[in-house]
């Protein structure tokens, strides 16, 4: 999940709960994985009260989640990260604004595929038609998914070119949340995720897993464990120097080198057989993961 924070008074309880050194230890304990109180009071060497106090400010300022698990035959309160991302925007000047088209894409709604099993998809309320069986990937009722996933192979999807004549993109931004497809969940599971737009490919990015070991913070509770749960959000700008995602350098793609003059746009996602590491994908939109979005793609134009 990312917080997206800006210079109000809502947010004081989030820059409070950064401005201390004990609280900075607990959120880097936690990127490990899910602890009780107990647990990080002795990792830190604290009383548990004062581990309490901390975690209660971590926890109304956004940065971490609880709740009673049973476990060990006794109840624990498991503390977990709920952000992996912090954006803070300060203000700027009315004309710094930059003007942009957008669109949510949602999951089901590709208009192209080639997908090899281990594959499935969900709506938010079932699974449609039945795991493992590339049929149901045209099943009419994959419009309403909100989860995919596949060994191999891409989906792909079509989005509309709202820009006007004189108007001319500076920055395409995509934003999705995606991770690996392994047989059942394992979160150490690498898999080269390629990435096209028009054709032309903008980059490969490794994804480390597919991450099943917590629940993922919106998805629905009929969901079982031991499946995918949550990815990792991914921010991909393609520029007049090149592509990146998440501000790494990822190709020497630039806007130049697009085809941009037509009605619609084509984004492809990709698992291919040529790649070091056939991971699979999965595609999480509203109601699944940490994000609770369908993926993203705005223009910016000036």
């Amino acid at each position: 999940m990312m917080i997206k924070a800006s210079a109000d008074a809502a947010f004081l309880p989030l820059y409070e709960a950064l401005a201390s050194e004990v609280r900075l230890k607990i959120l880097r304990s936690l990127a490990d994985q899910p602890m009780n109180i107990k647990d990080v009071a002795q990792q830190l060497e604290l009383s548990s009260a004062i581990v309490t106090m901390h975690i209660r400010k971590l926890e109304a300022g956004g940065l971490i989640r609880t709740q009673m698990v049973r476990k060990e035959g006794g109840t624990h309160k498991m503390c977990s990260l709920a952000a992996q991302h912090i954006r803070i925007d300060l203000p700027r000047k009315e004309e710094e604004r930059r003007t942009f088209y957008e669109s949510y894409i949602p999951v089901g709604h590709y208009t192209q595929f080639e997908i090899h099993p281990t594959c499935g998809l969900a709506t938010k309320d079932k699974v449609i038609g039945q795991f493992d069986d590339p049929r149901y990937f045209l099943e009419p009722e994959r419009m309403y998914a909100h989860l995919l996933w596949f060994g191999k192979g891409y989906v792909e999807y079509r989005i509309p070119n709202y820009l006007l004549p004189g108007q001319h993109p500076e920055e395409i931004e995509i934003a999705l949340e995606l991770g690996s497809e392994a047989p059942g969940a394992n979160d150490i599971w690498p898999s080269d995720i390629r990435f096209y737009l028009n054709g032309v490919p903008l980059g490969q990015w490794t994804s480390p897993g597919d991450y099943g070991s917590s629940r993922g913070q919106y998805t629905p509770e009929w969901w079982r464990t031991g499946m995918n749960q949550y990815g990792l959000l991914k921010v991909i700008r393609v520029r007049e120097e090149g592509t990146f995602i998440d501000g790494q350098r990822m190709s020497d793609t630039a806007l130049g080198d697009l085809p941009l003059d037509r009605n619609y746009w084509t984004l492809r996602l990709a698992v291919e057989e040529d790649s070091a590491h056939v991971g699979g994908l999965t595609l999480y939109g509203e109601g699944f993961g940490n994000y609770n979005q369908d993926p993203l793609f705005r223009v910016y134009y000036r």
